[in-house]
């Protein structure tokens, strides 16, 4: 499918997008407690078209990083007093990130917010990055920018469910690797609710 037409179906699974996701859904077992506080976020899935199909921009987290080193995520990060909302969180953190301009981004719209075992509720912004611009991994907070080709990571043939120990039991979690990097966790979850709708 042409790289025009991906885009239009995302339009079209933006609109009718479903209910939240969570870090707990292949974990049915776990009892959320009902009074739980959980702080908004914003990530920007920017989309880059190229001559060889859209890619969506991805970053490796520094291995220095306290929380979640060396996993690969969007940019983006928890909303601030001065952010207006998860939208214009995600795009400022993408520019303090990755260095991609927030005024390059056209806003296609947003998924379901996805909570985290970290007790953030995260909105996926999902964005097309309309010029070129270099990236500038920001120090101590991004080791690595690169991008995945779209048809990879809306394939849901390449999503796989593993499991590793977490806080005494097994955790389940989506991945959809490719080459060296191991998407998992909530960066796979967002993109399985992307793949999840669009047409096959």
């Amino acid at each position: 499918m042409a790289g025009t037409d991906r885009i239009e179906d995302i339009v079209r699974a933006l609109a009718g997008c479903g209910a939240s996701s969570s870090d707990f859904d292949l974990n049915p077992e776990v009892v959320l407690p009902p009074d739980r506080k959980l702080r908004n976020a914003g990530v920007l899935c920017a989309i880059e078209m190229d001559l060889r199909g859209p890619r969506i921009i991805l970053t490796k987290r520094s291995a220095r990083l306290k929380h979640h080193p060396g996993q690969i995520a969007f940019p983006g990060g928890k909303q601030e007093e001065a952010d207006a909302d998860p939208v214009a969180a995600a795009l400022r953190e993408a520019e303090e990130e990755i260095g991609l301009p927030r005024g390059q981004v056209e806003v296609l719209g947003t998924l379901s917010a996805h909570e985290t075992v970290t007790g953030f509720m995260v909105t996926p912004v999902i964005g097309i990055v309309r010029e070129t611009f270099v990236d500038r991994p920001e120090a101590g907070e991004v080791d690595e920018v690169f991008r995945v080709p779209l048809s990879h990571v809306t394939d849901p043939a390449r999503f796989r469910v593993e499991g590793r120990r977490w806080r005494g039991s097994i955790r389940h979690y989506y991945t959809v690797p490719y080459g060296p990097y191991y998407i998992w966790g909530a960066t796979a979850r967002i993109l399985r609710t992307l793949a999840e709708g669009l047409p096959r």
